[in-house]
């Protein structure tokens, strides 16, 4: 009498419909599994950072204490990329207007204070 499933044909049948039922399986990607949206989202934000402050001829060190919660070495990696990016395409930087902003209000309070005194004069003009 002869065997009904040869046990070598039985074990590789058997390992032949695990692979047919997993084969679909192996591209899915599983909910939660992957990595965090807010991780990639603060990196990208701290490369671009770094893009923003090497093109604001703004050094390492400056970023960094701008940008304390920013992870500093993907700031790091989005200055370096900027700064290879613009090198290559001979891109002059532009000044930083932050930096304009704090060397103008002690000469900004004089003529602030004529533009008062004008106004006032103007106003004490127009009551006369």
């Amino acid at each position: 009498m002869l065997p009904r499933h040869p046990p070598l044909l039985a074990a590789g049948a058997r390992a032949a419909l695990i692979a047919a039922a997993l084969l679909p399986l192996a591209g899915c990607e599983i909910p939660g599994m992957g990595p965090d949206p807010r991780v990639a989202q603060r990196e990208a934000e701290a490369k671009a950072i770094g893009g923003a402050c090497r093109h604001a001829l703004r050094g390492l060190e400056d970023c960094f204490t701008l940008n304390p919660k920013a992870p500093k070495a993907q700031v790091f990696a989005g200055w370096k990329d900027m700064d290879l990016y613009m090198r290559e395409n001979k891109i002059e930087g532009t000044a930083s207007v932050l930096t304009q902003l704090e060397k103008k209000p002690a000469s900004r309070r004089a003529s602030d204070e004529e533009a008062d005194l004008q106004t006032e004069d103007r106003t004490a003009r127009n009551r006369s």
